[in-house]
């Protein structure tokens, strides 16, 4: 072909197409030989819908032949497994939903095919999205790519295995605990958190919620890919209200605050008073910082404006624990039980005073850089009770969900967070590093990512 699928982007795999190039049935027939001849050991597209998949690669070729174009027209890809696709389970890993169908289509995904993407199938989860390892029992476990003995991260690992292993160029995923970011960071991918809000959550939810209903808060969906381009390429193909609200509104996300490195104005965050990180961690986070500074950023090490970390990741976590035990007596996450209706909202306002004191920093800066999690993908861990396991820190052992802090600091806020990778271990292990940016600019942290991609390589 005149691409090398393995390693090529999404948006140039859609200019080889409209460029007469290789058809969408090549790609197709491609990625679906590298599955079926790789995927054994790795087990990241757990849901196959080839045939489906081979007749919309169809479409797209006698749609590219008369003069069509879309964003995605003949682009392979896959989707998490927890997106409602009729037809095919969903199943959130929970064994008692493995023959589950939905009967309405996630918007996500009717947008991505919308766009012309040809949709190959799902990729594996966590049981009920709710772990850093992709490990459950109706579709056994995800390996990552690069170590078959790591984990390739959660919830969002399928995601980020199939795009290491060179299946699909580009992935949609999801994150309320690091869900995007985390399975970049441990595959050396591209994630993109959005800011709250700003991709419908409609479709995704775990089969027991048949009827669409409320998005639960901090929970977004979103891209993950090889570039930095193709996020901003996915980000608007899927951006932008739907239902009711489409009636009316219309998001229009600004433009990247700067263009060039020498012009943003950056705050490092290496350390978090409730969650350790490991020396090689923040090594590849101050290399980074350091090229930054060499290229012209302006790089700051501490700033007065930061919020109180510690008091945001407490009430992160107070609300997350009743988000994540819905429809169940705890929280899978040991982040506390159910709390009334009155401190629900009084977390809410927390949020929003938390959101106000990031925007007075973002006055200051662009962006942060901060570390996605404080390891690199870690050995696979099958211990029964998640809320007992630890991490090998620094070689000390750490609390497990601890780390939940460093997802937690854009989440809560409600801020989009870019995973980049940025460099490696000593043992060969990527290693990623999270662009934190104001809330609803996401193209700022993006961008950003994209010229590291290209102008530090």
């Amino acid at each position: 072909m005149a691409v090398d699928y393995p390693t090529a982007s999404a948006a140039a795999l859609a200019a080889a197409l409209a460029a007469g190039e290789v058809s969408a049935l090549e790609l197709f027939e491609t990625a679906v030989a590298r599955i079926e001849a790789l995927d054994g050991p790795i087990n990241a597209v757990v849901v196959r819908d080839f045939e489906r998949a081979r007749a919309a690669a169809l479409a797209a070729d006698a749609a590219l032949a008369r003069g069509e174009r879309a964003p995605l027209l003949g682009v392979p890809m896959t989707v998490k497994e927890a997106f409602h696709i009729p037809g095919l389970p969903t199943t959130w890993g929970l064994a008692p939903f493995k023959n589950w169908t939905p009967p309405y289509e996630a918007t996500g995904v009717s947008r991505l095919k919308a766009a012309g993407a040809v949709i190959l199938g799902k990729t594996n989860v966590p049981p009920f999205l709710a772990d850093w390892q992709s490990d459950n029992p109706v579709y056994g476990r995800t390996n990552n790519p690069l170590d078959l003995g790591r984990s390739p991260g959660g919830s969002s690992g399928g995601s980020a295995a199939a795009l290491a292993a060179g299946f699909v160029p580009l992935e949609f995923g999801s994150d309320i605990g690091g869900s995007i970011r985390i399975p970049a960071h441990f595959c050396g991918v591209f994630g993109h958190k959005p800011s709250y809000g700003v991709i419908p959550l409609t479709g995704h939810a775990p089969p027991p919620f048949i009827a669409p209903g409320a998005p639960p808060e901090f929970a977004v969906v979103g891209p993950l890919a090889r570039t930095a381009a193709d996020l901003d390429l996915a980000l608007s193909v899927l951006a932008g209200p739907d239902g009711e609200a489409a009636k009316a509104y219309r998001l229009a996300l600004p433009p990247p605050r700067a263009q060039r490195i020498a012009d943003f104005r950056v705050l490092v965050l290496d350390r978090h008073p409730l969650a350790e990180v490991d020396d090689e961690v923040i090594g590849v986070l101050h290399a980074l910082a350091e090229r930054l500074e060499r290229a012209g950023a302006r790089v700051a090490r501490a700033s007065e404006r930061l919020p109180d970390l510690a008091a945001a990741h407490g009430g992160y976590m107070t609300m997350l624990g009743t988000i994540m035990s819905r429809g169940a007596e705890s929280s899978a996450l040991g982040g506390g039980g159910v709390i009334d209706a009155h401190a629900w909202m009084g977390g809410l306002d927390a949020c929003v005073g938390v959101r106000r004191g990031w925007a007075g920093l973002f006055e200051d800066f662009d962006v942060v850089l901060a570390p996605p999690l404080g390891v690199a993908a870690f050995p696979h861990d099958a211990s029964p009770d998640p809320t007992t396991r630890t991490v090998t820190i620094n070689g000390a052992q750490t609390p497990y969900f601890a780390q939940l802090a460093w997802p937690g600091v854009a989440t809560y806020a409600g801020l989009p967070a870019t995973c980049v990778p940025a460099g490696r271990t000593a043992a060969g292990l990527p290693v990623g590093v999270q662009i934190i940016g104001p809330y609803l600019e996401d193209r700022t942290t993006i961008a950003l990512a994209g010229l590291i991609e290209t102008a530090l390589d």
